[in-house]
């Protein structure tokens, strides 16, 4: 069943039930009220008939009460079809007399009650039965009647039998009810309409949400749905923009990462084949004798070198995998980081004067107390300094150390005075075997593309932050925190 039907139907059941109840309600209570109100009205003529009776006599005898002045007061009320009755002290009909006729006695259980001074209250269903007073009218018709007490000095002297028609009272209770039923088919007409137009409103918006949902699915991320902040469904619309800015985002990703791998099996090849070409000609040279003797020795040389680069590459590879995969156990203990910092330097020293660049190393002449893996954390500085070798030609690379205590850390810095790089190529240098001048990956040091890779995945799981801050043409500054033990990045403001 289409859920526009099922809304329907919910709504329809609803108010069907809703409006039984209320017709249910008002019926009865209409009802009640009509006969409540004849009863009062009957009692009150009988009131008004019991002071022109016993008013005018001390003893509390009956005056005023001839079949001539009933006929009159019933005529007075004829519009109400109302008949009175007149029973004496003794439960005999002394109003209105017919010759002939047997005397007429209320049911006892009815004068005991007047005799207590209640008043009753009744329907009369068969006329001229033991304890139903006889009319002049025609017997085949029912009444609603009252018995009222009439008391002189608190003796029951007389009683009073006041009825009226009850088709009368029928007639007024089915117009009553005609209109309710009028009223009850208007409203179950608008019912439906109103129901039909309410689902249509509420299939619509899903309807929007299953069109988006189909544009989503067709790698459209443009879509957008309005929200109010209504209900539930615009929540869901929230929701629905939320994810779709998610996958927008996880799409990028994904073709950024596509476009990643796919340059990283590019460079990755590259790397691979330069030495592995150069390898295979050599040994082409020295298979058919293609190579002078005195040549042998340097290209057996070549070939060692160029192995040497194809096993770095491989276990530079192996070595990043291990540490993105925490396959990797960090040994992080709280040492002097001046003595591998002056070690690193001193080994560098002769590649920075290659490329004619000053390297120096600034750092406190007391102890620079830094918690972290002692290899690792001289991989990382190595790999970094390097970088900034390999971008400097006559230059300035400075390498400063100290603590920040504020954040419970150590800082390095290395700044450089090198060819600096873009906002774009900032925001790829961690990437694998990307390199941020092309031009410059046959380099004779940091040419694999993966230094950095390895120094940002070290630094992270050691629970540390590197940030980096380049211009171009201008230089590239890194700055490494390692925190103290128990105040890793997560713990830092």
């Amino acid at each position: 069943m289409k859920l526009i039907y099922q809304n329907m139907l919910s709504f329809l059941v609803v108010i069907l039930t809703t409006l039984g109840i209320i017709l249910y309600t008002v019926t009865s209570t209409s009802t009640t009220w009509e006969y409540n109100r004849t009863y009062r009205d009957l009692e009150g003529y009988a009131g008004n008939l019991e002071k022109i009776a016993l008013t005018t006599d001390s003893n509390g005898k009956i005056h005023n009460i001839t079949d001539d002045n009933i006929n009159m007061v019933e005529q007075v009320l004829s519009d109400r079809d109302v008949q009175f009755a007149i029973f004496d002290s003794s439960n005999n009909q002394v109003y209105p007399t017919m010759p002939g006729q047997i005397k007429t006695h209320l049911k006892a259980k009815y004068w005991n009650k007047l005799k207590q001074g209640k008043t009753v209250r009744n329907i009369q269903r068969n006329i001229g039965e033991d304890g139903n007073p006889n009319l002049s009218s025609n017997n085949n018709v029912n009444h609603v009647y009252v018995l009222t007490p009439w008391f002189h000095q608190g003796k029951l002297v007389a009683a009073v039998w006041a009825g009226s028609d009850v088709s009368q009272l029928q007639t007024n209770i089915g117009e009553i009810n005609n209109r309710l039923y009028i009223a009850l088919l208007i409203s179950l007409l608008a019912a439906i309409i109103l129901s039909f137009l309410l689902s249509r409103y509420q299939v619509n918006r899903i309807n929007r949400l299953r069109s988006a949902t189909r544009r989503v699915a067709n790698n459209d991320f443009s879509v957008h749905i309005d929200s109010k902040n209504r209900d539930e469904l615009d929540d869901l619309a929230e929701d629905f923009n939320t994810m779709v800015k998610s996958l927008e985002a996880s799409d990028t990703e994904i073709k950024r990462q596509e476009q990643r791998r796919k340059e990283f099996m590019a460079n990755a090849s590259h790397e691979m084949r330069t030495p592995l070409t150069t390898i295979n000609g050599l040994l082409e040279g020295l298979a058919y004798d293609a190579i002078p003797e005195e040549s042998k020795g340097q290209s057996i040389e070549l070939m060692r070198n160029e192995t040497n680069r194809l096993i770095r590459l491989v276990n530079e590879n192996l070595d990043y995998e291990k540490i993105r995969t925490n396959q990797i156990t960090l040994a992080k203990r709280v040492f002097d980081a001046n003595a591998p910092l002056r070690d690193i330097v001193s080994q560098l020293q002769k590649k920075a004067e290659e490329s004619n660049d000053t390297l120096k190393l600034e750092t406190p002449e007391t102890e620079l107390s830094t918690f972290a893996d002692y290899d690792r954390f001289t991989q990382i500085m190595f790999n970094i300094i390097q970088n900034s070798i390999q971008f400097t030609n006559n230059g300035d690379i400075v390498v400063r150390g100290y603590r920040d205590e504020d954040k419970h850390a150590s800082l390095f810095k290395i700044q450089d005075t090198g060819i600096g790089m873009s906002d774009d190529q900032v925001k790829n240098i961690w990437d694998r075997y990307y390199k941020a001048d092309p031009s410059r990956k046959n380099r004779k040091y940091g040419e694999s593309g993966l230094g950095l890779s390895i120094v940002h995945q070290l630094v992270e799981n050691h629970g540390g932050e590197i940030k980096v801050g380049s211009k171009l043409g201008v230089g590239s500054t890194f700055m490494v925190y390692l925190y103290d033990e128990g105040y890793e990045k997560k713990n830092q403001k």
